[in-house]
């Protein structure tokens, strides 16, 4: 090697122009992990970003609506894998609504062929959500929209996946 390419008889590193990587970046478009907290009434959801670090609400969708969102939504962002949570009870048997659920999941196997369905443990998730909820100043009005504690739910249940995967 030429003595340009030597600084204090070691060879240079190739500089990184951040600009130039993140103009890269902004073109793909990273698959997100979807988690969804099934439920008779509205279903929360919830996303994680591109990069699958961390966990954000998505919104709650009555459930009648939900296939159709879920359509709407997988057309504008790439989604890796759906993330369902199982409805079990501290034996492990299943709940009066895991049969639905069972059932949920198959209409979403056909809806979605392509796109992997992976059951996480939804035990407690509820209970949770109100807690964080509490702890992270959520007005009482806002803690009793169900809604709000499905999202959270979703959310919950999302993170602890994700961290179930490292």
């Amino acid at each position: 090697m030429g003595e340009e390419s030597r600084i204090s008889g070691q060879y240079k590193q190739p500089r990184l122009d951040f600009r130039i990587f993140a103009t890269h970046l902004t073109n793909v478009t990273l698959p997100r992990l979807l988690a969804i907290d099934y439920g008779t009434k509205r279903t929360g959801l919830a996303v994680t970003d591109p990069l699958q670090i961390i966990a954000t609400a998505l919104e709650t969708v009555p459930t009648f609506q939900l296939l159709d969102y879920l359509k709407r939504y997988i057309a504008s962002e790439p989604v890796e894998a759906f993330v369902v949570g199982m409805p079990t009870r501290l034996d492990g048997s299943d709940t009066d609504n895991t049969p639905r659920v069972k059932a949920f999941v198959g209409k979403l196997k056909t809806a979605f062929p392509d796109i992997p369905v992976h059951w996480h443990d939804e035990r407690f998730t509820s209970a949770m959500a109100l807690q964080a909820m509490i702890a992270g100043g959520t007005k009482k009005k806002d803690r009793r929209e169900k809604g709000n504690i499905d999202k959270v739910s979703a959310v919950i249940i999302l993170q602890s996946y994700m961290e179930s995967r490292r």
